[in-house]
């Protein structure tokens, strides 16, 4: 969406506000020993108290309330009682919701407990791609050229980015354009980025693949050849000069 007036710029600062908190209280309220069912309904809980509605249950029918990812699941992870979080896991959330008539999302990718398996490289590295990313967003820039950083980035880093998954508009619904804001440079993309306009910018950098697919669950995704793979989102709204982070409150450069 374009936000042409005041109470436009409300409605998305409220909705992102939501989001960003309730992302910010499950990432600190997950912990080892708890299912990922149990940290499911804590953030559907805090997401009703804001009077915000799940936006993938709502718009897809996802059996969940936020996507949550354990380790070798890069997104759209089910959450379920018999999922049990362990020492050293690397688990990624992503909340998105729908309140009074508008939409936000964002995700963090995280180490629950000690960081055993040393994952905490590649979360860093996701943070600080999508903190570079965002800074160098402004009205007119080329999304490829946006893309082309993502990668350059990440190869720098030793990293690949997943090539099938990519950030999208959003604002009066969860998806909308401009889709496939990817994390590579299309040279066939030649779209730019319009001032006013409400994105989801995401990072997807892996450690092994460079394509997701879905299991048989028709939900989760994990790598074409493995690994683990760390995601962070923000939504922003585009400027002339550097983006206004709706969901900056969630905390994920702290």
């Amino acid at each position: 969406m374009s936000i042409t007036n005041e109470n436009e710029l409300a409605g998305m600062q409220n909705v992102s506000k939501a989001v960003a908190l309730t992302l910010k209280a499950m990432v600190d309220y997950a912990k080892p020993g708890m299912s990922t069912k149990d940290l499911d309904d804590y953030g559907a809980k805090i997401l009703s108290e804001y009077g915000a509605k799940s936006a993938p249950y709502v718009t897809y029918g996802f059996p969940g309330f936020t996507c949550i990812s354990v380790d070798n699941e890069f997104c759209h992870g089910i959450p379920s009682e018999n999922r049990i979080l362990q020492d050293g896991d690397l688990i990624n959330i992503d909340v998105s919701a729908e309140l009074n008539g508008f939409w936000a999302d964002n995700g963090s990718s995280f180490v629950v407990g000690k960081d055993i398996h040393q994952h905490q490289k590649l979360v860093d590295a996701s943070k600080e791609i999508l903190e570079k990313t965002i800074s160098n967003i402004s009205g007119g820039k080329k999304i490829a050229d946006i893309g082309h950083l993502m990668e350059t980035e990440a190869k720098k880093r030793g990293y690949k980015v997943i090539k099938n998954l990519g950030g999208h508009g959003v604002g009066r619904s969860l998806h909308e354009e401009p889709d496939e804001l990817l994390n590579y440079k299309n040279r066939f993309d030649n779209r730019r980025f319009k001032k006013n306009s409400v994105v989801a910018i995401e990072t997807f950098i892996s450690t092994d693949s460079s394509i997701a697919v879905e299991l048989n669950d028709g939900w989760t995704m994990v790598g074409n050849r493995g690994g683990y793979m760390a995601q962070h989102e923000h939504t922003i709204l585009i400027t002339d000069g550097k983006p206004m982070i709706l969901t900056e409150m969630n905390g994920i450069w702290n």
